[in-house]
């Protein structure tokens, strides 16, 4: 008989698991937009490259002595007809640091995106600085490369070996 109860009760524990984890899936709310029209413009994306007038989109600064940061100032002018407002700037790594106009560009308005390379390891380099505006979803590239020299009277050690 205490098998039995035991039996019973163990049921009845499944039974009622069984039903709230289907109430619980069931009553997961969903978000929809209010209309058919509101849901088109959420997903709606401006595709149209940003018509802003850019002086240039890539600047090559030869050959820069390793330990010298080098920096070059990208300027635009808005040649749009609303004022422009530039939402974030992205390094392509941490060794290239930004700065950009922070304030809105009116049309006919100039503003600009400063990227800074540290120069820390010789070589040559390729970075780029993703530049992201209101005006538009796709993204401008700037880039920026060149060549880092071992400074003078500096020996660089040979492969394999430690200094």
């Amino acid at each position: 008989m205490k098998s039995l109860k035991l039996s019973l009760f163990a049921a009845a524990g499944a039974l009622m698991l069984t039903v709230a984890a289907q109430a619980q899936s069931v009553a997961k709310p969903t978000i929809k937009a209010s209309t058919p029209a509101a849901a088109a413009a959420t997903e709606e994306k401006n595709t149209q490259p940003s018509k802003i007038s850019w002086k240039e989109d890539s600047y090559n600064f030869g050959d820069i002595e390793k330990g010298k940061p080098v920096s070059h100032e990208f300027t635009f002018k808005n040649t749009t007809d609303q004022t422009i407002l530039i939402t974030n700037v992205k390094a392509s790594c941490g060794c290239t640091a930004t700065n950009y106009t922070k304030t809105p560009i009116k049309p006919g308005e100039t503003g600009s995106v400063t990227a800074t390379y540290n120069a820390h390891s010789v070589g040559s380099f390729n970075k780029t600085v993703t530049v992201t505006t209101n005006d538009s979803d796709v993204k401008k590239v700037l880039i920026i490369k060149g060549k880092v020299l071992t400074p003078e009277g500096e020996q660089t050690a040979p492969a394999g070996t430690k200094s």
